[in-house]
């Protein structure tokens, strides 16, 4: 039996190819050892058989986003039990029909954009794509959330029309919302936020300045993308048709 060594060095050596070259089919998912998909250059083997898809390509993989039904109680950043631990591939719904197979590296170095708070459930969007990133982030002030809010008791017409007035607090906008009712009953009324930016915090904000006790919040939709049919806890890849 002969000495271990990295899978990228014996795939170079097979292949006569450098060995970021071989690297990048192994990160790639193109690389089999002994039959299993293998997805790091670091891999030890020694006798094994190793085969390279005959689909295998060098071009670079396209950035990921994915969306992710946050359960409430989980943080949207890195804090305690951070959201970010759900994208594994045991979370992946099967309604995701993207057809893309899930890669390792997918998975790797996803930053949330879109802050929710800890208690709410709903939409969050993560991604390795820039331009995501910017838009959601950096621009967030022109992207629409919707929200609904389960808040205690009755809502009237009255109370309902001054939630739809520009909420602010020492001259400061604190939010501008579009508010009409969701559902009601004898003991909960939902109210359908519509707004620009996804700061956690400002709509509780509103509602308590209105005497309303929040019973429940979930976040529907980022600008043009619905949380649609995506269950609890389960996430899949942004589309390609699919445009915040």
């Amino acid at each position: 039996m002969s000495e271990p060594i990295r899978l990228a060095k014996r795939l170079a050596e097979q292949l006569n190819c450098s060995r970021s070259q071989a690297e990048q089919y192994i990160e790639g998912g193109w690389v089999r050892v002994n039959g299993v998909i293998q997805e790091s250059p670091q891999h030890r083997v020694t006798d094994e058989k190793i085969e390279l898809d005959k689909n295998a390509t060098l071009l670079e993989s396209v950035p990921m986003t994915i969306l992710l039904h946050k359960p409430p109680g989980y943080s949207w950043d890195d804090g305690k039990q951070s959201a970010v631990s759900l994208l594994e591939a045991a979370n992946r719904s099967a309604s995701d029909t993207s057809g893309l197979r899930l890669l390792k590296k997918h998975l790797k170095s996803q930053t949330c954009v879109t802050p929710l708070e800890s208690g709410a459930s709903g939409l969050l969007v993560f991604s390795q794509d820039f331009r995501v990133q910017r838009k959601l982030w950096d621009d967030a002030n022109f992207v629409e959330n919707e929200v609904i809010v389960d808040v205690q008791g009755g809502v009237s017409e009255e109370l309902l029309q001054m939630l739809n007035r520009p909420f602010t607090r020492r001259d400061r906008l604190v939010l501008h919302a579009k508010v009409a009712l969701s559902k009601s009953n004898e003991k909960t009324t939902g109210l359908r936020f519509a707004t620009k930016g996804a700061e956690p915090g400002r709509i509780a904000a509103l509602c308590e300045h209105h005497g309303l006790r929040v019973m429940g919040m979930k976040r529907i939709r980022v600008g043009r993308v619905p949380l649609a049919d995506l269950p609890v806890g389960q996430w899949r890849f942004l589309q390609s048709h699919e445009r915040f």
